[in-house]
């Protein structure tokens, strides 16, 4: 193994801040991942694996640890039928890679995902979601190193335990498994209507009755870029907040005093309020708090336009979540994982 030193966090992640990790090692295959976590624990270090950052913060005393830097490649076609074409996908791939890759083979079922940063290994680890796809939705299972009984595994969807922004791998089993591989199905059906709210009036706009999943992939990648900053020039993790949750009698009470307020009824019976909507009502789009700035064209997105710190970050995000707070009565909560 290629062991570095002192790697540099803020480098390694999009919102640009944070110190070094003690150790930092690239994986290719599932072999390198296993012999990166025996290497770990031989030397007593913790570990966190990494992917493209771009979902990740990293704290100013850095990682005292040695970070997996997972790149293990490969996009192959395992099963191809009239109806749908079944892909296995190294963890280390470039999430919009693939995409391009299923519209151009015109396949359906991840081309409102498009333009989202990462890596395919990532993708199941929050669920990523937008413009009314998500991931799960088209996962048949994931497959890993499990570093708890040092054994490789593989996961079934059901297994995966996915929920809104949330899995298995983040939630009560975090740091036990290491992604290597995803396997999803994709449909060889065009999508259907109805479309999320903004593409169908890109739709509409463009004079686009009958739209092709190239022109879904081409509509979302020009909402994106309208209303989201590429993490490459400006700073940011994405959508720095998950949308709200919250009861019917929550909901209720916000929309006795904004009638308008977007919402949408979810099958458990709660509502999901746009938290980009909160942050906004509460008067923040746009403010600069300790260098962060509340992005003008989504007050989802947080941009480090000169925060030296995290503890900057901390505060911008204390400051946004208290306004809320004290407006709604919604606790609204960080999306981007934390490297600990």
């Amino acid at each position: 193994m290629n062991i570095q030193y002192k790697a540099s966090l803020s480098a390694l992640t999009t919102m640009g801040l944070g110190g070094d990790a003690a150790q930092l090692v690239e994986v290719y295959s599932p072999d390198d991942v296993r012999q990166a976590v025996i290497y770990a624990r031989q030397h007593r270090l913790p570990w966190y694996v990494l992917g493209g950052g771009s979902n990740t913060l990293a704290h100013d005393d850095g990682f005292n640890g040695l970070v997996i830097l997972n790149k293990i490649p490969g996009t192959d076609v395992i099963d191809q039928t009239m109806r749908h074409t079944t892909f296995t996908v190294g963890a280390g791939e470039l999430w919009d890679v693939f995409v391009a890759r299923t519209v151009d083979g015109n396949l359906s079922g991840i081309e409102c995902l498009s333009a989202i940063p990462g890596t395919a290994g990532a993708a199941p680890v929050q669920n990523i979601g937008a413009y009314g796809q998500e991931v799960s939705s088209v996962i048949t299972y994931v497959d890993a190193y499990d570093a708890k009984n040092d054994t490789f595994t593989r996961l079934q969807n059901a297994e995966c335990e996915f929920s809104y922004r949330h899995s298995i791998f983040r939630g009560r089993e975090q740091g036990r498994y290491i992604i290597t591989a995803v396997t999803m199905q994709l449909r060889t059906v065009l999508p259907q209507p109805p479309f999320y709210k903004a593409i169908e009036t890109y739709l509409r706009e463009h004079s686009i009755a009958n739209p092709s999943v190239r022109q879904l992939r081409d509509a979302v990648v020009a909402i994106r870029a309208n209303k989201l900053p590429d993490p490459r020039t400006t700073p940011n993790t994405g959508s720095f907040f998950k949308n709200a949750i919250v009861s019917r009698e929550v909901y209720e009470r916000i929309v006795a005093d904004y009638p308008n307020a977007p919402h949408y009824d979810l099958p458990d019976g709660n509502v999901k309020i746009p938290t980009g909507w909160l942050i906004e009502q509460s008067g923040l789009k746009g403010a600069l708090y300790r260098g962060m700035r509340v992005y003008d064209k989504n007050a989802l997105v947080l941009v480090n336009e000169s925060a030296k710190s995290y503890d900057d970050l901390a505060a911008a995000r204390q400051y946004i979540t208290n306004t809320v707070q004290a407006k709604f009565g919604i606790t609204i909560q960080q999306e981007p994982l934390e490297i600990s």
